[in-house]
């Protein structure tokens, strides 16, 4: 899959000599201790606090990788004039800010100014933590749907056969009212006696998942690097002619899933949690999806695509039969050339994984709207949408360990050995975190780490010696191999890995 290295730099100088300005240099390492903690609370998603050589504070953008002198949240109180009546601004002893309301006696960190503005949109304060962004969720969950609507309508009722989960199950939830499906949910198995106090649907998410997904109904696909994370079938109309009704039947369910705390029992390509989050494809994400097609893209990136007499059009084979699809009108008589072959990439990438299953897609997303607001679920980045829907499975570090290859290191080196320590002390979400790093997927096989899948079939976890130890670790998810540096200390080894594992969109560590 190529290669690219995390691009994390411990300088802050460079960056200080672009402030007001477009940064030339990717990433640092936060030295927070050395600022003020007024001045670092509250960032949002993306921003860091910095400080010169002679200790003044600025602020990194790295979603635009520009620098400014200004606290991000200033520019957004700006032109919004005084606090409302009766709000007082005031600061805890630590200096965090927070804003105090004398009408009704509350507090809250967030500036009622910027809540004013936000209302109409529903956003939720932005976490860096998963397990705090799921309480806001929760809570604001819990907020919009204890209506009177919920409260006549006491339960969600479905009557599903055990034999017949998919058919019976795609009876009752489509039709079903919107404002029924928020209701508390309640599964009966017909021809069994039982009460559902959770146990009962979490059994029917688990039997529905494995219908819903299962590529004998043509819905969904395996992805071209292994056969356990999945993709919307571009073909799934000529499967099924009443597939957009199923798409919409399977987002209800995702949705009652997500709602009801329970989990899918499958996990989906990365694109698909971003088409779901809204957020453009890109290039990058081919790589840990289809790796031919990455390579032949990357060539065309790399070399003079001209030789190669291409045109904007691509070949489509269904059932055998083969169909030429323009990228742009007339695209079959347009050649690729070396001025507009970034345009053809982006096209095809846009081809590969949404515009051939939009349809699909915008039905799953209108089926996942009648159960919880999209809006609300953009406080997520994909690899957490994937945690939420998929759950965070139990990771077994012992068998992680039994079935990890080595190269350039030995099992007993001591920078195996503090790695191994490293991931034995993550929580569950950071070893999650750690095995879509390098793998793709947070998902382990059923029967564990030993048929761990790379782009060419079945290929274990493996750490290869790589860089110095000013490195930081970088992944090839096409082979599921981790590049370590050969660090010299604990610390340092746990410190660069967990920088590397947080930061692998925006810092290129992965390819």
């Amino acid at each position: 899959g190529g290669t690219s290295t995390a691009n994390i730099s411990t300088a802050n100088t460079s960056i200080a000599n672009t402030l007001g300005g477009t940064s030339t240099s990717t990433a640092y390492i936060p030295e927070i201790s050395k600022i003020p903690k007024s001045l670092t609370f509250d960032l949002p998603a993306g921003w860091e606090a910095k400080t010169t050589a002679d200790g003044r504070v600025y602020y990194v953008d790295h979603h635009t990788k520009t620098t400014t002198w200004d606290h991000p949240l200033k520019k957004a109180t700006e032109g919004t004039g005084p606090l409302p009546p009766g709000w007082e601004r005031k600061t805890t002893p630590d200096g965090r800010p927070y804003f105090l309301d004398h009408n009704t006696k509350s507090t809250q960190w967030e500036d009622p100014r910027l809540q004013a503005s936000n209302k109409s949109t529903a956003k939720i304060q932005y976490s860096r933590d998963y397990k705090h962004k799921i309480m806001s969720f929760r809570s604001t969950l819990n907020k919009q749907y204890s209506s009177a609507a919920c409260e006549k309508v006491p339960t969600c009722k479905f009557y599903v056969h055990r034999g017949d989960i998919m058919e019976s199950s795609y009876r009752q939830v489509m039709k079903t009212e919107t404002h029924e499906l928020t209701a508390k949910l309640y599964i009966q198995f017909e021809g069994e006696r039982g009460y559902d106090y959770g146990g009962l649907s979490r059994e029917w998410f688990h039997l529905l998942s494995k219908e819903m997904f299962n590529p004998y109904y043509g819905l969904f696909e395996y992805a071209a690097i292994d056969n356990y994370t999945l993709q919307i079938s571009p073909n799934s109309a000529l499967y099924n002619q009443d597939h957009l009704q199923y798409f919409k039947f399977i987002g209800r369910v995702c949705g009652l899933a997500i709602y009801n705390n329970m989990i899918i029992d499958a996990f989906f390509i990365r694109p698909f949690y971003k088409m779901m989050l809204g957020k453009k494809v890109t290039f990058e994400d081919m790589q840990s999806v289809d790796v031919e097609m990455y390579n032949g893209m990357k060539y065309i990136l790399d070399n003079d695509p001209e030789p190669l007499c291409l045109n904007f059009s691509v070949n489509h084979t269904v059932f055998g039969e083969t169909k030429e699809v323009d990228l742009v009108p007339n695209g079959r008589n347009i050649s690729v050339t070396e001025a507009n072959k970034k345009e053809y990439v982006n096209l095809m990438v846009k081809w590969r994984f949404t515009e051939r299953v939009k349809e699909q897609m915008n039905a799953f997303m209108k089926g996942f709207g009648d159960v919880i607001s999209p809006k609300l679920i953009q406080v997520f980045d994909e690899r957490e949408l994937e945690y939420l829907m998929g759950g965070l499975a139990e990771i077994d570090v012992e068998d992680w360990k039994k079935n990890t290859l080595y190269s350039e290191y030995r099992p007993t080196d001591d920078v195996i050995l503090w790695f191994w320590k490293v991931v034995s002390n993550y929580d569950n979400e950071m070893k999650a975190r750690l095995l879509q790093f390098v793998t793709g997927t947070s998902k382990v096989p059923m029967n564990g780490f030993a048929e761990l899948q790379g782009s060419q079939g079945s290929r274990k976890f493996a750490i290869k010696k790589f860089g110095s130890v000013d490195s930081f670790p970088r992944a090839h998810t096409c082979f599921n191999v981790l590049d370590l540096p050969p660090y010299t200390d604990f610390q340092t080894l746990k410190r660069k890995l967990t920088i590397a594992i947080e930061n692998t969109e925006g810092f290129s560590g992965v390819d």
